[in-house]
């Protein structure tokens, strides 16, 4: 599976408040980070990292009688990209979940579908056929990421070392993505293969 100039590389919200000691902490999150790198340097024609950018008072917080407690607040510390996390490989930066009435999961429109951040169009003018999923977390941001990318006709893959689930089973998660057509392969073998 040659990675090309038709594949993109979507990097799901790999920052601070996700990372173990983060206000909303995904179990091994921070041990993604050296296979993303890794990823993030093969030859896709596009590297787009997500940011959850949330109001403080996001209706997504406890604090307004949402499910997750405060986190990636816009501008905090815990909004910021994960340490280490090789920035200057990432050629798009899209921010989501601005809107205080609204949680945005997808890297693609928020839970509503209401409203599109334009990343399939920005994909589709670059020539991206396939994509692949990275990040955080798998039961949520990368399966809706990856349903949405589905959805809007790109070959979608999930690559299911380099993310990090918050509660689900992985293989629980992947099966269901695959009875949608959509696939999953290590980042691993991805590196194996380009380094061969």
């Amino acid at each position: 599976m040659a990675i090309t100039r038709t594949d993109a590389l979507l990097i799901i919200d790999m920052q601070v408040d996700f990372l173990p000691g983060g206000a909303l902490a995904v179990p091994g999150a921070d041990a993604l980070v050296s296979l993303i790198n890794r990823l993030g340097r093969l030859p896709f024609g596009a590297v787009v990292a997500s940011q959850d950018w949330h109001p403080a008072d996001h209706v997504s917080f406890a604090t307004r009688g949402g499910p997750w407690p405060v986190h990636c607040v816009a501008g905090s510390r815990g909004a910021d990209l994960a340490p280490g996390l090789e920035q200057d490989k990432i050629g798009v930066l899209l921010r989501k979940g601005l809107d205080p009435a609204i949680d945005s999961y997808s890297a693609f429109a928020d839970n509503a579908g209401q409203h599109r951040t334009g990343l399939a169009a920005l994909l589709k003018e670059r020539g991206i056929t396939r994509v692949f999923v990275a990040g955080v977390a798998l039961d949520y941001c990368v399966t809706h990421t990856a349903r949405d990318a589905r959805q809007a006709g790109f070959d979608t893959i999930v690559l299911h070392d380099a993310c990090r689930a918050v509660a689900q089973a992985p293989h629980a998660i992947l099966a269901a993505l695959d009875a949608e057509g959509i696939g999953h392969v290590a980042g691993a073998e991805l590196l194996a293969q380009h380094t061969a």
